[in-house]
């Protein structure tokens, strides 16, 4: 394998997390590996940038997976890289109600967050049991590396090796959304209950409850708790893409900061080269490769291929739904906007029988002191919320610029009813929307998240990392299990596996 991996050259187009892990992770086994990204700076969505001697997190803003067992821990240690420092988030989020004056706190300690759920929604212990149940199997079932939706019988076989007797309890419940479940218990109708679930399940499946794949949530709903759980990593977000280029550069992989790929080539149903152009000098070229790894949406990767190659595929992209964009706020504040034992992480939602959109609801992240974030007596504070891409592409430019004012009034409106946002409090203000998303990522309409976690879009039934294409891949938030640094890393990972196989079986 050595000397076949020495003569394979595999270009990855993206340098997000994805993009970075699987790069990484293929130069450390011998390959030859070339990134591109079209950004000034690599991490994607999970990227940094500076003002005013304040660093914000430009999307993701919290990690799963650093724990002894968890996949950034496993990819770290493969990489022979240090664990990035962090503090575990506990609470993992603080969720405001609309009318509520205290928060559901979602605790990472186990018992208190049974205490918790038990005070908040009576009666609906059977229905978080059976969450418990089948995120434990569904855990395990993960930890065992099955190949998700398998394409060949390579990926069949690893599906089939990481089937338990354990597993077969989730089996009843593949086809369940969260709101079946929630029916099955006659909690449909706990307004509450349901209300903070579509909340969370919003933020990390893009649908609510109705709509997301009961085993996805089970996992989302249960990460949060120990011996799991979500950190805030000191210093930023960018530690986790330093760390992995780091890694890359380590094993003699290269990285290309603003090229942009602009068409793959397929020859005989087979990928061949790609075209680049150096956005720093205008220059053009070819680079050939023998594997192409896409981190980017898939809704991006249909545009690099001509249609008459990849058709099928392209016209099954189109009817995805459309995934949801995001709003966000940049802070750079004086400590005392924030109230004394502020969380790290908090949620609201302002007005119940509204969209959970467009400034209705904020997630908010808030920096801690001496992590990195912000000059000593301040702190960074970042709020998103989902949108509507298209109401931010169909607009004249005038138009543009005046809902993004009235957007960013209204989310410091209700802001200021939490944090103490005064005008001398306000060391810096700024705002992101799809475009601008768009035009620092590059995903197309400046589209968040990923699919939706819908069970037609789950598991088995969601986008492959083998593409239609041979030696045509795709990593990233498309993909099985989905968004978040830890999502996609799994994707990287699977990736990796599969391309190996190809030079050892």
């Amino acid at each position: 394998m050595e000397n076949q991996s020495n003569k394979t050259k595999i270009l990855v187009i993206g340098g997000g997390i994805a993009g970075l892990t699987a790069a990484a992770l293929l130069a450390r086994r011998g390959y030859q590996v070339l990134v591109f990204d079209q950004a000034i700076v690599p991490g994607g969505c999970a990227s940094t940038f500076k003002r005013k001697g304040f660093t914000f997190d430009v999307g993701a803003t919290q990690v799963a997976g650093l724990e002894e067992g968890g996949i950034h821990y496993k990819i770290f240690t493969d990489l022979g890289v240090e664990i990035p420092d962090a503090t575990p988030c506990d609470p993992a989020c603080a969720v405001f109600l609309p009318k509520e004056t205290q928060p559901i706190n979602v605790w990472r300690d186990r018992h208190k967050w049974i205490e918790e759920r038990q005070k908040q929604f009576p009666g609906s212990e059977p229905f978080w049991q059976l969450l418990s149940t089948l995120f434990n199997a569904s855990w395990e079932f993960q930890s065992r590396d099955p190949v998700l939706p398998p394409r060949n019988l390579w990926d069949l076989w690893q599906l089939i090796s990481a089937i338990r007797p354990d597993t077969l309890i989730t089996l009843p419940f593949t086809f369940m959304t969260v709101g079946d479940a929630l029916r099955l218990f006659g909690l449909y109708n706990n307004k509450k209950l349901k209300t903070f679930l579509d909340l969370q399940l919003k933020l990390y499946s893009q649908v609510n409850a109705d709509e997301t794949a009961l085993l996805y949530a089970a996992t989302a709903l249960g990460v949060s708790q120990t011996p799991q759980g979500l950190y805030h990593l000191n210093g930023s977000m960018q530690v986790l893409s330093d760390r992995l280029v780091e890694a890359l550069e380590k094993y003699g992989g290269k990285l290309l900061m603003r090229h942009r790929v602009e068409e793959i080539e397929i020859k005989s149903g087979k990928v061949t080269e790609v075209k680049i152009h150096n956005l720093k000098t205008g220059e053009i070229w070819k680079e050939k490769a023998d594997h192409i790894i896409a981190n980017v949406p898939v809704q991006n990767l249909v545009k690099l291929v001509s249609k008459d190659k990849i058709k099928p595929y392209q016209n099954n992209a189109k009817k995805l739904p459309q995934p949801s964009g995001a709003f966000v706020v940049y802070l750079g504040v004086k400590q005392t906007a924030i109230p004394e034992g502020c969380p790290p992480h908090l949620q609201f939602l302002y007005d119940e029988n509204q969209p959970i959109a467009e400034n209705n609801s904020l997630f908010v992240s808030v920096s801690k002191p001496e992590d990195g974030r912000a000059p000593e007596g301040c702190a960074t504070l970042i709020a998103s919320s989902f949108t509507d891409v298209s109401k931010w592409w169909e607009i004249n430019p005038e138009n543009y610029k005046k809902l993004k004012q009235e957007y960013t009034q209204d989310a410091i409106h209700r802001l200021g009813k939490y944090f103490n946002l005064s005008a001398e409090n306000i060391i810096h203000l700024e705002a992101a929307t799809p475009q601008t998303f768009a035009r620092f990522t590059a995903r197309e309409k400046g589209i968040v998240g990923g699919i939706g976690q819908r069970v037609s879009t789950f598991g088995p039934f969601g986008i492959a990392n083998r593409t239609p294409i041979e030696n045509l891949w795709l990593v990233g938030d498309s993909t099985h299990p989905g968004e978040g640094t830890a999502g996609v890393s799994y994707s990287a990972w699977t990736t990796v596996r599969q391309i190996e196989t190809l030079y050892t079986s």
